[in-house]
């Protein structure tokens, strides 16, 4: 299903006029107009006023509201308002709070609150879906769904339990295929009933932590339940409203790399994506801007590259963290390009009018406070909106095209951080980031995509961590790598099957890459082994910390790199397994964000990937291109001082009709953003396949 069509990339956000009078909504939407608003969110919040009891329903409020945004030309992006329950809603029915790792029912508060197993909770947000989609599926300002609000959290209750057991047996079939996956003989733990099983807690199996379990199969299993339960009340809801409205898009704000939610679970559920933009906090500008373009790229490849929406991000602050400091001048727009260049075709805010109370009070707005229209934070984003339209059509729909694709899997990330033994100060996430970030900054597009997408449409394919292996994977990466495509994975690559049971004999991923790994010794923090690489001539020497796989390569297998220090100093630690026309890479060891760059890099140059400005650390560069050919270059600075590099090609300024010609000088101030339009056909070097037939050898 198509994304909501509109004049330009859309601008607005989260609006909540309930907690206003009147006289508010019209100051807000002349505020919206100086700022170029298009698009509001409405009702995210709104379930207490919407059904103050059980059997009373009160729309005239939200009816005012959609009427007053519609009349003021504005879209609406209108919302069940299953994130928060009204706390009448828990008082009758207990059941729908959760109950917690510890074993404690949670009384009625805050949000993310819900039991998702909940009879009482699941019949009463869907019959709100229904009765706001009979109402208002037709009204024309309508033109996107938004079903529930950053969906999250667990819950371990008898009902919870209950579903956990129908799941098994959907998964499983018989007892004895569960006891099998989960190794249950080990600590006498074989179930001979299915109610038997207990959600993995800290009353049963865990310890510590979630992330502590003494049986990682039952953990991964009810992570994997409780992320598809979620879904199902998405679902719902979702068929609810299709019940009334057959067409109009419908999704959910996803929030990037939330661990407790698999997301690829529930790609084929959304019409399309959307995401809340908040990274961590900025310690580092380049940092911080490479993880939100592996956050975009994450979303864009849960949809096979469709175009995704911003649902949030804040214009200056966020509360919820022990320090919330504002956006410098400039970064909101630079960072909203960024988005855009990536693949978005709307940016919205979170929020729109700041609270006068409760928790969020001080979170950012379009309008804070003073209500007033002339402060730094309006001015900024009344500019962008300004530019934003400005843009056009030109923007909507264009594509993110990417010749390297980084294989990111939730099931990998679970069982890696929960699993006993080797090093648990390694974080699959910040290994996945890392190698991102080298990829990243040598301006390479760069899909992060499951494990089970099509491999065909890339010449390079990254795998950090890909510690758990299931279906066909091993024989698609050697495919993949015979036809000539590159291949590299890391530590921990390919240890256990599906259900986490660690491979006997021969790993399935060890014939691809010609190694074995003897032992694999850990590090505690700050502790490391040198590495020395030898590649093009050239030796090096990097870091290594946390993981030092003791790497045994088979006969013709290259040595890349090797360790410095302790009983294994000369022993593999990087190598290379030519098969077909491709290579084959494990990197054994934790290598410092120099070495995994340089070992990228050298990737990259063999396949002519290697982007524009390469050597340029803060000049971010993303081609995005329209259906008609037509190609539009973002040039993103990202550091805090100026900036001049050689335009490598040619094109005008979408921001401002600067007409840039290759080799033109091109001065970037802090926060600068270019948008050079190309017409014509993509270039080679922009079209997603084939690429392959571009690699060359290069020889350590």
């Amino acid at each position: 299903m198509p994304l909501p069509t509109g004049d330009h990339v859309r601008y607005g956000g989260d609006h909540n006029p309930e907690q206003w009078p009147r006289e508010v909504w019209d100051a807000d939407h002349a505020a919206f107009d100086l700022a170029h608003v298009t698009t509001l969110t409405l009702g995210v919040f709104a379930w207490a006023h919407l059904q103050p009891a059980p059997d009373v329903y009160d729309f005239s409020r939200l009816d005012a509201i959609v009427e007053h945004t519609a009349a003021q030309g504005r879209d609406v992006v209108l919302a069940t308002p299953s994130g928060a329950m009204p706390p009448w809603l828990a008082a009758a029915h207990p059941d729908a709070c959760r109950v917690d790792d510890q074993g404690r029912r949670h009384v009625y508060g805050q949000r993310h609150n819900h039991c998702p197993s909940s009879p009482a909770f699941r019949r009463l947000a869907v019959a709100m879906a229904d009765r706001l989609a009979a109402r208002y599926g037709d009204h024309p300002a309508v033109v996107a769904w938004h079903v529930g609000n950053e969906y999250g959290g667990a819950c371990y209750c008898d009902l919870c339990a209950a579903g956990f057991h129908d799941w098994l047996r959907a998964r499983y079939g018989t007892l004895d295929m569960l006891n099998d996956a989960w190794s249950t003989t080990f600590w006498s733990h074989t179930f001979t009933a299915w109610d038997q099983v207990p959600p993995p807690t800290m009353l049963s199996e865990h310890w510590r932590s979630p992330n502590h379990t003494a049986f990682q199969g039952i953990t991964l299993d009810y992570r994997r339940y409780m992320s598809d339960r979620l879904r199902e009340g998405f679902v719902a809801e979702k068929a609810a409203i299709r019940a009334h409205v057959p067409t109009t898009p419908v999704t959910t704000n996803l929030m990037g790399f939330y661990q407790p939610v698999d997301y690829h679970r529930w790609a084929d559920d959304l019409d399309f994506v959307s995401w809340d933009n908040y990274p961590p906090l900025p310690d580092d500008p380049r940092r911080t801007a490479a993880r939100m373009a592996a956050t975009h790229a994450a979303m864009r490849g849960l949809k096979a590259g469709q175009p995704f929406w911003v649902m949030e991000q804040t214009p200056s602050t966020t509360a919820s963290r022990d320090v919330n400091p504002v956006k410098r001048p400039g970064v909101l727009a630079l960072w909203t390009w960024q988005a855009v260049a990536h693949g978005a075709d709307a940016t919205l805010f979170f929020q729109m009018r700041q609270s006068r109370g409760a928790c969020e009070k001080y979170h950012g707005a379009l309008i804070d406070h003073s209500g007033r229209t002339d402060t730094r934070v309006f001015c900024e984003a009344a500019a962008l909106g300004a530019a934003l339209a400005s843009t056009g059509d030109a923007l909507l729909g264009a594509r993110t095209p990417a010749r390297v694709a980084l294989l990111l899997d939730w099931d990998a990330w679970w069982a890696v951080e929960m699993t006993d033994g080797y090093n648990r100060h390694v974080s699959y996430l910040q290994t996945l980031l890392q190698h991102h970030r080298a990829l990243w900054s040598a301006n390479a597009g760069v899909d992060v995509v499951p494990v089970t997408a099509d491999l065909a449409p890339y010449d390079v394919v990254v795998a950090p961590v890909l510690h758990l292996i299931k279906d066909d994977l091993p024989d698609r990466l050697t495919a993949f790598v015979e036809a000539g495509g590159t291949l590299v994975t890391t530590f921990y690559g390919g240890r256990v099957d599906a259900s986490t049971n660690a491979f006997l004999g021969v790993p399935p991923l060890d014939p691809l890459l010609g190694v074995r790994v003897e032992e694999t010794d850990s590090g505690v923090p700050g502790a490391s082994n040198p590495v020395t690489l030898v590649l093009d001539g050239e030796a090096t020497t990097h870091d290594a910390a946390l993981v030092f796989e003791l790497l045994v390569p088979d006969d013709g297998t290259d040595v890349v790199g090797t360790y410095g220090a302790d009983f294994y100093a000369g022993r593999a630690a990087v190598t290379r397994a030519r098969r077909g026309s491709g290579e084959a890479w494990r990197v054994g060891t934790g290598l410092d964000d120099d070495g995994v760059a340089r070992v990228l890099r050298h990737v990259l140059d063999r396949h002519g990937l290697t982007g524009p400005h390469a050597d340029e650390p803060d000049v971010e560069v993303v081609d995005r291109v329209a259906p008609d050919g037509t190609t539009y270059r973002f040039v993103l600075h990202h550091g805090t001082a100026p900036v001049t590099v050689t335009a490598q090609v040619g094109g005008t300024d979408l921001l401002t009709g600067r007409v840039v010609l290759p080799g033109d000088p091109l001065a970037l101030g802090p926060a600068e953003v270019l948008v050079l339009r190309r017409p014509g056909p993509a270039p080679a070097a922009a079209r997603p396949a084939p690429g392959r037939q571009r690699a060359r050898r290069t020889d350590a």
